[in-house]
């Protein structure tokens, strides 16, 4: 329930605390967008009295945050989605992460990567097992492609800040001072120069950066990219793993991670933090030749 008591009613950040101005509220919206949809399991996961849950999920679905869908009708029960205007919370998630990654567990430094002994990298690495609840995402050749391929064993999701093409927008002020934002053009180039050794392990290749999708296609085009580049502008696969991010220019950028996923959407493997963005594409393979089951080894 929106409590609106002391809230300023032309402020829209007071405004908008009195919808989501505690920390179980955040919480919950956080989980539900990593793929968390139903009571019991939001209750197990956030360690939540039931009355407070059941409290809270009212609210929300009261101010249009999440919305009810009935999945067993005999007893009714339901599971709970973001709307539209609980999906426009997801940059407010990331850029909560990004304060806390870098301010409150980091020394306030600015950086694209990370260290391996990090809270952050624990995180990332923590992904194996976790599956990528279903959501799709604008290309570079338009459209929107789930970021998981139906037709093969393997997904190489690798997520970079950012890679442009001569003649368009440049490289924010200072990109090649942060650490581990810049050689994303070669990462590109060199997953397309092995994509036939990708391909005879049964492996689809797609590259995901919160560039916009013109931006991505023209990079596409000049680096001649044949495999999917994908927006996440959005922040919905930031948001659904908790992905790490910076600020640049403006704009929230993935930190260089691999990712491979298997057919079920679950992530089988993790690149993180990955400091040689052309032998991480080594490295990629030769994640996948450790994942390849028994009677497909070589």
């Amino acid at each position: 329930m929106r409590h609106t008591g002391a809230a300023d009613p032309d402020c829209a950040i007071s405004q908008a605390l009195a919808v989501v101005g505690d920390a179980w509220t955040l919480l919950l919206i956080r989980d539900v967008a990593g793929g968390t949809h139903q009571f019991d399991a939001l209750q197990g996961a956030l360690g939540i009295s039931r009355k407070v849950l059941t409290e809270r999920l009212k609210a929300l679905v009261a101010d249009g945050v999440l919305e009810k869908r009935l999945y067993r009708s005999r007893p009714p029960r339901y599971e709970y989605h973001l709307t539209g205007s609980g999906r426009g919370l997801l940059p407010v998630l990331v850029a909560l992460q990004d304060w806390g990654g870098r301010y409150v567990l980091g020394d306030g430094s600015l950086s694209g990567t990370s260290t391996a002994d990090s809270a952050e990298t624990r995180r990332v690495l923590a992904l194996t097992g976790r599956r990528l609840p279903g959501l799709d995402l604008p290309a570079a050749s338009g459209g929107r492609v789930d970021p998981v391929a139906a037709d093969r064993t393997w997904t190489v999701l690798y997520c970079y800040p950012g890679a442009y093409a001569p003649g368009g927008p440049d490289y924010p002020p200072g990109w090649n001072t942060v650490p581990g934002a810049a050689g994303c053009t070669l990462e590109s180039c060199t997953y397309r120069d092995r994509m036939d050794e990708f391909a005879a392990r049964d492996a689809a290749v797609y590259g995901v950066s919160t560039q916009r999708p013109d931006q991505l296609a023209a990079f596409a085009d000049h680096a001649r990219i044949p495999f999917p580049l994908l927006s996440d502008a959005e922040l919905q696969l930031a948001a659904a793993l908790r992905l790490p991010t910076f600020r640049a220019a403006g704009v929230d950028r993935l930190k260089r991670l691999t990712l491979v996923l298997d057919a079920t959407r679950t992530v089988r493997g993790v690149l993180y933090p990955v400091t040689d963005p052309a032998g991480s594409v080594e490295d990629a393979l030769a994640l996948l030749d450790s994942l390849r089951p028994p009677d497909h080894a070589a």
